[in-house]
């Protein structure tokens, strides 16, 4: 469903971005507002951004092979990674540079002087439409989680990309709109600089926003604290296993986890028997956690040395051979 819904949000918003890159461009060529200037360059940078989250898309779709065995879902937290970057030098840089450049010349807005604020009023919104959207779209699979929380924590992340760079737009918008206007009533150049400037100061720190987050996926996350707890419960739900001496979660792409575990048994007759026990354990793990679609579990016995020995490689060599045990028993007797 977050796939299928990213993709609509996505291609919602380049539709709009397109459109509005278009009629800020011939407002800026009629008025020569930087204003224009720094949000057709915005757009321009949103259209490619979102071109960029459906190649990704498309990408990760791929089949795995002997190179990457665990497929290319990363793909997309990869383009996600990389919008973040556009965001940021295009949108965000340019538009501290326009500003930079009309603060030093602040000449007014010379001709066709409403049709900014006109074309800023259409883009505002052509823009809801384009945020009503995504919001619709991320409410499917939000929850009760904030939407702090959803943008922080969401595994797929075509949804908080899109939605930053709606909310960006917007409030960008806003900003053009006032440094339009002030100019216009005023006569001064120099509000139609600080609109500017404004504008690039958000982007960049959207743009931050997103780097910082898209970077944790990139880095690898583990699974969710109700994920956790729903494999735990699957996992020990039966005779099969006694208890979990370790358990490691990775999402391998937004829609994919891989599930290893070292998992005490108790003593089979027959490994037929401990293969059968682990497969019951596997499905139950995948009718919990529908992703958890990579699952790798290793039966051991269980022991306070092994346990103490923590999560590392020494805990692989903690329990003690039977005969080992055996024996340090037997001299406890003898002694």
């Amino acid at each position: 469903m977050s796939a299928n819904g990213g993709t609509k949000a996505i291609v919602a918003a380049l539709l709009a971005n397109v459109g509005i890159a278009v009629t800020k461009f011939i407002a800026f060529l009629l008025s020569g507002s930087s204003s224009m200037l720094a949000e057709a360059v915005h757009s321009v940078a949103d259209s490619g951004n979102q071109g960029l989250l459906l190649l990704g898309g498309k990408r990760a779709k791929r089949a795995a092979t002997p190179e990457h065995p665990f497929g290319y879902g990363r793909e997309r937290y990869i383009y996600a990674f990389i919008v973040s970057i556009v965001l940021f030098s295009i949108g965000g840089l340019f538009a501290l540079y326009e500003a930079y450049h009309k603060w030093h010349d602040p000449h007014g807005i010379e001709s066709w002087h409403w049709l900014p604020v006109v074309v800023l009023v259409v883009a505002i919104v052509m823009e809801s439409f384009s945020f009503r959207t995504a919001i619709k779209e991320s409410n499917h699979i939000r929850g009760n989680q904030s939407w702090v929380r959803f943008i922080r924590r969401a595994k797929a992340p075509e949804l908080p990309v899109v939605l930053l760079e709606d909310f960006g737009a917007l409030v960008g918008l806003v900003f053009a709109l006032f440094g339009v206007t002030m100019t216009l009533i005023t006569g001064n150049g120099e509000w139609d600089a600080a609109g500017t400037a404004m504008i690039g100061i958000l982007l960049v720190v959207i743009a931050v926003v997103l780097a910082i987050e898209t970077k944790s996926l990139l880095l690898g996350e583990g699974a969710e604290a109700s994920e956790l707890a729903a494999i735990e419960r699957a996992v020990t739900d039966g005779p099969e296993v006694e208890r979990i001496i370790h358990m490691k979660t990775l999402y391998l792409g937004p829609e994919e986890l891989l599930v290893a575990a070292k998992i005490a048994v108790p003593e089979w007759e027959n490994a037929h028997d401990l293969a059968r026990g682990i497969n019951a354990v596997e499905a139950r793990i995948r009718a919990a956690v529908p992703i958890a679609r990579v699952i790798y579990l290793e039966p051991d016995v269980y022991s306070v040395a092994a346990a103490n020995a923590g999560t590392g490689a020494a805990a692989d060599t903690a329990v003690p051979p039977a005969e080992g045990a055996a024996g340090e028993a037997a001299g406890r007797a003898g002694g």
